[in-house]
């Protein structure tokens, strides 16, 4: 009993000597772990993280009983294999590091009536080709650029236009197995090809078409709108996960809150933006009709 009566007021004057740097100190490491589980999920690295820890383990205990060989080996393993885990996983870093940057100094989306425009057209030629069961994929781009994957199909640097749209994805056009990427409000480019997405529990009733817009959205800020060929549904994919069987009004609504930024709200940057990613409420009882979240 005296044991945890010292132990509780060690930890009561720990807490009173506490300053804004070290809570400022204590956010930045949650971060971080924060972010390397996230690293670790969205790579789908559960078994590298297992190997990782046993073989700090391992270390630690050749330290603890002496085993200076076996230490010594381990050691420089441990610095050739940050080396190796750098290079292996190369492209995912480059992506985290770039979604990290574009958080700073940056507007959630872009303002004005071309952005508007692109909605309001996007919307109503994802609606009719609901109705026609004509398979589509759009990307509105926002501050991560593709300029990766537009070079991979074909630039088309238009006004974005419902007619255009689905013109694009009538079945027999050439361009219509890609998918159309939306930059500033104008349509980019189209026939663009996609990563297909490393989540393996995704439901089996999802085709190649959703893995590809899922993929996009898990390594980008990208917003993906998908139509299904076979149902005629409408999804949308932000962040790696998927909104499906949207209607018209909360797919527009949906748009308009991640695509435009309000008149009160164009100060808002940085740091705070971050925050309201890591705290997001949830969706009203409208969105919850609507929408499934895979």
């Amino acid at each position: 009993m005296e044991a945890l009566k010292t132990a509780l007021e060690r930890s009561l004057n720990l807490f009173t000597t506490l300053g804004i740097a070290d809570i400022v100190d204590i956010l930045l490491v949650a971060y971080l772990i924060y972010k390397a589980i996230w690293f670790v999920r969205r790579t789908n690295s559960y078994n590298l993280a297992k190997g990782i820890i046993v073989f700090l383990l391992v270390m630690l205990l050749a330290d603890l009983f002496g085993l200076k060989m076996i230490s010594f080996v381990m050691r420089k393993a441990a610095e050739l294999g940050l080396i190796a885990l750098v290079i292996l996983f190369q492209p995912e870093l480059r992506r985290v590091f770039e979604r990290m940057g574009s958080g700073f100094g940056t507007l959630r989306g872009e303002r004005g009536t071309e952005i508007d425009s692109s909605i309001a057209h996007t919307v109503l030629a994802c609606t009719e080709m609901s109705s026609s069961r004509t398979g589509a994929l759009i990307i509105f781009e926002r501050n991560v650029k593709l300029n990766e994957i537009m070079s991979t199909g074909t630039i088309i640097n238009a006004d974005t236009n419902a007619e255009l749209i689905k013109n694009i994805f009538y079945d027999k056009a050439p361009l219509h197995d890609g998918a159309l990427i939306i930059r500033g409000g104008r349509i980019a480019a189209a026939g663009c090809v996609l990563p297909l997405t490393k989540n393996t529990n995704l439901s089996k009733e999802l085709g190649m078409r959703h893995r590809a817009g899922i993929g996009l959205s898990e390594q980008s800020d990208a917003v993906v709108v998908i139509v299904s060929e076979e149902t005629g549904s409408i999804s949308v994919s932000i962040d790696g996960m998927l909104k499906r069987h949207l209607t018209a009004s909360t797919l527009e609504r949906l748009l308009r809150a991640e695509l435009i930024v309000e008149e009160d709200d164009r100060d808002q940057r940085g740091l705070k933006q971050l925050f309201n990613k890591l705290f997001k409420g949830k969706n009203n009882e409208e969105d919850k009709r609507d929408e499934k979240t895979v």
